[in-house]
C-alpha cells in the first residue's frame, strides 16, 4: 500500500513539473535553463513560491533568495542566488501575462514541494520496512536496483515461487516477446504490451541504471547495440536477461554475484 502511495506521489509530480517549467519558460527562458534542473530540490520550489516572478526576484535580492533556501537547499543557496540574477540581467522584455503566470508557478511550485518532502518522508519509511525483510539483500545487491525498486521486485513477485520459470516471470513482466500468429502462419515477433506495467517500469529502469555497471553494460546492451537496436529495444532486451539473473537469484536466496574472467555470461553464471 506504501509502495503503491509512493507511486501515486510521483506520477502527480511528473505534470506538476511539466506545468511548472512551462509557465518559467514563457516568462523568462534563461531562468527555466537555469532553474528546470533544480526542480526536484524543495529549497529553490520554496523560492519559487515565495518569489514567483523576475520582478520579485529581484527585489528579494541575493541575500532575500539565500535566506528562503537556506533551510530546504543549503548548498545551492550559497551559489544559485548569483546564478539567479545573472540570468534576470540576461533578459530586458517584460512578457505580458507574467503577473498570471506568477500565480501558476508559486501555487503549482507549493504542490510540487509538498509532494517532494511527503515522498522523501515517505521513501524513509519503506526503506526501514525494506530493511527488515528477510530477501533485502538478494534484489539491493543487484546492478541498478536502489531500495524503490527492490521494494517493487519484493511486494510484486515476492520470493518468484509464484513463477515456475524465468519465462513465465518475464512474460508476467511483460518483458517475454509476443509472437504473431495468423492461422498455422508465424508472421515473427513484437514487444509485448501485457503484463503488470509497474513491475516492466521498475525492471526497465533498474537495467538502464545499471548501465553504469561496466559489466552489465558491455554483456548485453553494448551486444544489441552493435546489432543496430535502437537504445530502448537493448534496453529491454537486457531487462529481459536480468531477469533470468534475479529468478536464480530469489530462488536462491543468493546475492548478486558478477561474474569473472572464465565466465563471460553473467546470465548463465547466475541462473
Amino acid at each position: 500500500m506504501l509502495a503503491g502511495y509512493d507511486d501515486d506521489l510521483a506520477a502527480q509530480s511528473t505534470p506538476l513539473t511539466n506545468r511548472l517549467r512551462e509557465s518559467i519558460l514563457h516568462i523568462h527562458p534563461a531562468l527555466e535553463r537555469l532553474l528546470g534542473k533544480h526542480f526536484d530540490r524543495p529549497g529553490v520550489l520554496e523560492l519559487l513560491a515565495a518569489a514567483p516572478t523576475p520582478t520579485a526576484l529581484r527585489e528579494l535580492g541575493a541575500d532575500g533568495m539565500t535566506t528562503v533556501m537556506r533551510a530546504r537547499s543549503p548548498r545551492l543557496a550559497k551559489t544559485l542566488p548569483a546564478k539567479i540574477l545573472a540570468a534576470l540581467d540576461a533578459q530586458t522584455v517584460h512578457v505580458p501575462g507574467t503577473t498570471e503566470f506568477g500565480r501558476v508557478i508559486a501555487g503549482t511550485a507549493r504542490q510540487l514541494c509538498d509532494i517532494l518532502l511527503e515522498r522523501a518522508k515517505l521513501g524513509a519509511e519503506l526503506q526501514a520496512r525494506l530493511a527488515a525483510h528477510p530477501l533485502t539483500a538478494v534484489p539491493t545487491s543487484m546492478p541498478g536496483v536502489g531500495s524503490r525498486t527492490a521494494v517493487k521486485i519484493l511486494t510484486i513477485v515476492g520470493d518468484g515461487s509464484a513463477f515456475p520459470t524465468p519465462g513465465h516471470l518475464a512474460a508476467y513482466a511483460g518483458l517475454a516477446p509476443v509472437t504473431r500468429r495468423s492461422g498455422t502462419s508465424i508472421n515473427g515477433q513484437s514487444r509485448s504490451h501485457r503484463g503488470n506495467h509497474a513491475l516492466k517500469s521498475a525492471l526497465f529502469l533498474s537495467a538502464f541504471a545499471s548501465l553504469k555497471d561496466p559489466a552489465s553494460r558491455a554483456y548485453y546492451y553494448d551486444r544489441k547495440r552493435a546489432e543496430k537496436k535502437k537504445h530502448n529495444a537493448a534496453i529491454i532486451c537486457l531487462a529481459r536477461r536480468r531477469v533470468d539473473v534475479l529468478f536464480a537469484m530469489l530462488r536462491d536466496g543468493t546475492p548478486y554475484q558478477r561474474p569473472t574472467s572464465r565466465e563471460p555470461n553473467p546470465t548463465t553464471t547466475a541462473a
